[in-house]
């Protein structure tokens, strides 16, 4: 059996996730195709808009043969971790031979030719960062400055500011540090920009424009916007408009869970986060991850300006702090995701389980194929016994602990029953 790895948010799930798992298949040559994805936070460092079993069902309902979580700590990191992350847990899976991404470049030449000089870090290419980042510029923009130079070719530096390429790049290092047999390919990304608020005439809009329709069926319970020129219409009219973005099936799913547990959104926390900020000094903010001490001070001196979560995340970014760091930050801070957990966790491996959120029914016997190639424990339910060695239960407290909150947010939105993360079962359709 040749397995294909994806690694996915799914935030929501529409056409173009359809298309990138039928295109895997094919490319790859794969008789299925297993999925690992973001829990209830993304890597932008935000709430999912849906809770990570509602986006889980329409993946396994539209090819997916199953689908792991990717633990919390990784699943809000940097695109650098994050990466590292998900193919480290691929590959320690013990079943997959390829890894199928989408990318703006649809060359996996060039990528791998990126990869390999932020692998190597040559001396040259050391100094064009610093003196880029002497100059003010984001870490982001230095590094896409200093590789364009290095490489002494312009085009590239349109190559690693789109954000599909940038992943891609992240994988391929990932796979080469860990020296993987998983093969990569890559494919054309389809349809709409990763960023266009816009839904497209294609039928294959970005996620992005699918939750900023979503923003406006919250009414009376919407504590977001998130761009879009959209007219104020009904919910009806809102899945009208989504009819051609979505597979009929999340269509269902979309209608059947709204204001029941979703949408949710950043400012859903601002409360909470607020707690979690309150008395803290600055060197206490230091020991979570991605928290810098530029902005450990400003966070501390700007507190009496919060207002809500995303407003005051709008507070704190610099032309040097990018918007979407500060969300990380802030989230890390919120979930008690510390970095001296992030140096355990490199330190020993990445994994110590597989959490699974659901499979296909057709496909359980790859579960049994899984347990016996599989480097890690598969978690299909929780148990407070654990044989887990101390880092592994400490990763899985975590990753339960933001699952209880995001419920606990739900529940208190739309007044629906508390479902405690020992309680939930895998998803099987």
């Amino acid at each position: 059996m040749k397995i294909v790895g994806l690694i996915t948010e799914y935030n929501p799930f529409h056409n173009g996730h359809l298309h990138h798992i039928r295109e895997a298949l094919r490319i790859a040559g794969a008789d299925t195709a297993i999925v690992v994805m973001s829990g209830d936070y993304v890597q932008r460092g935000v709430p999912a808009i849906m809770p990570k079993r509602l986006r889980a069902e329409m993946a396994l309902k539209c090819g997916a043969a199953a689908v792991f979580e990717l633990p919390v700590c990784y699943a809000t990191g940097s695109a650098e971790y994050f990466a590292m992350g998900a193919v480290s847990l691929l590959d320690r899976l013990g079943i997959v031979d390829s890894l199928c991404f989408g990318s703006e470049c649809n060359n996996l030449g060039v990528l791998s030719r990126i990869a390999d000089l932020l692998l190597s870090e040559p001396g040259e290419y050391r100094v064009l960062l610093k003196k880029h980042l002497r100059g003010g510029l984001s870490y982001p923009a230095a590094r896409m400055r200093a590789i364009s130079e290095y490489l002494c070719d312009p085009d590239i530096s349109s190559i690693v500011s789109d954000p599909n390429n940038i992943l891609g790049i992240e994988y391929l290092k990932a796979l080469k540090r860990l020296n993987s047999p998983i093969r990569p390919f890559t494919i054309q990304r389809a349809g709409a920009h990763y960023h266009d608020r816009e839904l497209s005439g294609d039928h294959l809009s970005s996620a992005s424009a699918i939750r900023s329709l979503l923003a406006y069926s919250g009414s009376a319970l919407q504590t977001d916007h998130t761009g879009g020129t959209f007219e104020d219409s009904s919910f009806s009219g809102i899945l009208n408009e989504l009819e051609d973005q979505v597979p009929s099936c999340c269509l269902e799913l979309l209608k059947d869970y709204h204001r029941v547990s979703y949408p949710v959104y950043q400012n859903d926390f601002s409360i909470i986060l607020k707690y979690k900020l309150l008395n803290k000094r600055p060197e206490h903010l230091l020991r979570y991850m991605d928290v810098s001490e530029e902005l450990a001070n400003r966070i501390c001196s700007r507190l009496d300006n919060y207002f809500n979560y995303k407003q005051f995340c709008d507070l704190l970014k610099t032309r040097e702090i990018t918007q979407t760091r500060v969300n990380r930050s802030l989230l890390h801070i919120m979930l008690g995701i510390k970095k001296s957990d992030e140096s355990e966790y490199i330190n020993s491996g990445f994994h110590y389980y597989a959490r699974l959120l659901g499979c296909r029914k057709d496909k359980e016997k790859l579960l049994s194929y899984i347990s016996t190639k599989s480097m890690l424990p598969l978690l299909a339910r929780l148990s407070a016994d654990s044989s887990l060695p101390a880092a592994g239960q400490k990763m899985l407290r975590n990753d339960i602990l933001a699952s209880n909150l995001y419920a606990s947010v739900v529940t208190d939105k739309y007044k629906t029953a508390y479902q405690n993360e020992y309680r939930q079962r895998i998803i099987k359709v």
